[in-house]
């Protein structure tokens, strides 16, 4: 009851604010910058690059949260309604907000950034429901990073030329980490290019790099874990004799110790490989703090522990 209650006020807050909102933003862009919010710290990054001097970005999701399970505030309302454009992940990352997107999209651009993927592009994982951590994929992400440059030029025509620069220097850039990423994982021994993490957010860079991907839970940190999925992971572990399985900055250790533990009572050491930044970047100021840097610290922190 008191999570409806909440997604009721906050729907009211949208409705009330998308009245008349949109006005008072444009007023209030006296450095004549574009308003941009994001949802993903990814996302935000990929505005700051693409739009450089011309945006103003602000990212509604920090370092250690998980987008799956983000309820929008009234305070994240406020900050959607002044935006000028709003840039979210979609592929149901941030079920919880979909309303929220309907209601805002009706007043302002409100881009998915993965608007423009194919359907062959996107991970399937069950009958109705696709994979949303594209970001995985470097080359989805340059995918991505075009919707970005195409909302930006159409909603700023007046700084077309720059958007074009930034995009085409920034795609460089993602070329060049795509041939690293691929580069330093054909270091792995074909037989140990397992990589197992806390929940299934690694899909896209396992199919697309060349690594056999398991998760403790499915795509969604929403769904629960049981005793039987620890069971399971551990008897894999044993079974395979795999060495390292990785924690992630923004999934609760717990259900990983707990397969750790388990592996030990079989006579199996596991050791934790290392941290990864699944569904939100390290903080702002670190190298892990941006795409780039956050796509290097996985590869060789996968690399050093499984290598």
């Amino acid at each position: 009851m008191r999570f409806l209650k909440t997604i009721g006020g906050v729907l009211a807050a949208v409705l009330i604010l998308t009245g008349c909102g949109n006005d008072t933003a444009k007023q209030d862009k006296g450095n004549g910058k574009l308003k941009v919010v994001a949802t993903t710290g990814m996302i935000g990054d990929l505005a700051e690059n693409i739009g450089g001097k011309h945006v103003e970005v602000t990212s509604l999701m920090g370092p250690g949260v998980d987008p799956h399970l983000y309820k929008a505030t009234q305070g994240d309302v406020k900050t959607l309604d002044s935006a000028d454009m709003i840039f979210y992940n979609g592929v149901h990352l941030e079920g919880k907000m979909t309303d929220i997107f309907e209601m805002m999209g009706k007043n302002k651009p409100t881009i998915a950034v993965t608007e423009d993927f194919k359907e062959n592009q996107l991970r399937k994982v069950s009958a109705t429901e696709h994979d949303p951590h594209v970001w995985f994929d470097v080359k989805l992400w340059i995918v991505a990073a075009g919707a970005v440059k195409k909302e930006l030029i159409a909603n700023d025509p007046d700084h077309e030329a720059d958007y074009l620069s930034h995009y085409e220097k920034y795609v460089s850039q993602l070329e060049e980490l795509d041939r690293y990423v691929q580069d330093e994982i054909n270091k792995i021994p074909e037989d140990q290019r397992v990589l197992v993490t806390a929940h299934d957010a690694f899909g896209y860079y396992g199919q697309s790099y060349g690594l056999d991907v398991r998760g403790l839970q499915g795509i969604n940190t929403l769904s629960e874990y049981g005793s039987k999925d620890v069971t399971d992971m551990r008897n894999y572990l044993v079974k395979n004799e795999i060495k390292a399985i990785f924690i992630e900055s923004s999934v609760p250790r717990k259900a990983i110790e707990a397969v750790i533990q388990g592996a030990a009572k079989q006579g199996h050491s596991v050791k934790i490989g290392g941290e990864l930044f699944s569904d939100a970047m390290g903080e702002k100021g670190t190298e892990e703090g941006t795409y780039i840097g956050m796509v290097r610290h996985n590869t060789d922190t996968i690399v050093h522990a499984l290598k």
